[in-house]
């Protein structure tokens, strides 16, 4: 796995990151494959401006000096960088188009993941529903605060977790037969020779709106979806 150049300058490359490579090196493991020491590789010093889930495939921002780190950084912060994302979630999502706003925390009892409680720090999830399927919807979704798993847990929340999602949602993969079936609803660690469509968290950071720190031009950058999500896109459009 590579990832995709999507824009390249003096200042800033924009990358896909595709699915099952983390943003940054593991603390525990720093041999597992990740974004930063790829790029590093191919430019040398390079900067993360913001992170995406392993399993999240999508656009990522790496800046080339410390200054445009900075500046990327400080955007980032003042929420003048637009994320857009797409998701497959659950269910029939209702109205069309709404917010989430639920404050979220690290879950104590359960490492690695978040959970919604009023003690949490405010956070604010923008949707709105691009198409509809049997059981399922494509799902625009923008993030107004930066919470790690943010929008995973606020669909869950609001009862249309992600077709996909290991830790929260009901599902592990999704195969062709289940689309067919009209069955969405899949058991876990099913044991079948069946290829999956889908079998990581359905979820893909697909724009991305700034202004470049040096020329001060608005740019936007955008990433089809991957293979998987395209199958997945397709079978759904053909069967449910």
């Amino acid at each position: 796995m590579s990832p995709d150049i999507i824009f390249e300058d003096d200042h800033l490359i924009i990358v896909s990151k595709p699915s099952g490579i983390l943003s940054i090196p593991d603390r525990h493991d720093p041999s597992k494959a990740n974004m930063q020491d790829m790029l590093s590789r191919k430019y040398g010093k390079i900067f993360t401006v913001h992170r995406i889930d392993r399993e999240t495939s999508g656009i990522m921002c790496f800046a080339k000096t410390a200054e445009v780190h900075a500046a990327l950084s400080n955007m980032f912060q003042q929420r003048e960088i637009e994320k857009t994302y797409l998701a497959f979630v659950s269910g029939n999502v209702q109205p069309e188009e709404g917010s989430i706003e639920a404050a979220l925390m690290p879950d104590p009892l359960h490492s690695g993941r978040m959970k919604v409680s009023p003690t949490g720090k405010k956070s604010l999830t923008t949707y709105k529903v691009i198409e509809r399927f049997k059981n399922c919807c494509l799902v625009e979704a923008g993030i107004l605060t930066g919470r790690m798993h943010q929008i995973r847990v606020h669909f869950k929340y609001i009862g249309h977790p992600c077709l996909v999602d290991k830790l929260y949602g009901t599902n592990e993969a999704i195969f062709i037969r289940d689309i067919k079936l009209k069955n969405l609803k899949v058991v876990k660690n099913i044991d079948t020779d069946e290829r999956p469509l889908v079998a990581r968290t359905t979820l893909h950071a697909f724009r991305l709106k700034l202004v470049h720190p040096a020329t001060e031009k608005e740019m936007i950058f955008e990433a089809p979806f991957p293979k998987d999500l395209k199958a997945l896109l397709n079978q759904l459009r053909k069967w449910a």
